[in-house]
């Protein structure tokens, strides 16, 4: 099983959204991420420009996030709305 780590900038975006249903949900992606980050169902998709980083879907919001398979770790990078994250 994989373990999940946020860096700063994405603690304290889910920090300033903590009233909304997003923590809720995000609390439910990554426990499925946790199992399989590769195979399952939600709206991931790798970055064009990388071939590392990974785009998750969330509503209006963008998640940026790298697997480090070696570590079993899921780092999530970057958060912010869909217009503003790219």
């Amino acid at each position: 099983m994989y373990r999940v780590i946020f860096d700063k900038k994405v603690l304290k975006f889910l920090e300033k959204h903590k009233w909304e249903f997003l923590v809720e949900k995000l609390r439910e992606i990554i426990t499925i991420l946790k199992e399989n980050p590769y195979k399952n169902n939600l709206d991931i998709k790798i970055l064009k420009w990388t071939n590392w980083f990974y785009r998750l879907r969330v509503w209006k919001y963008r998640f940026i996030y790298e697997i480090i398979d070696k570590e079993l770790i899921i780092r999530f990078i970057n958060s912010d709305k869909r217009w503003d994250i790219y």
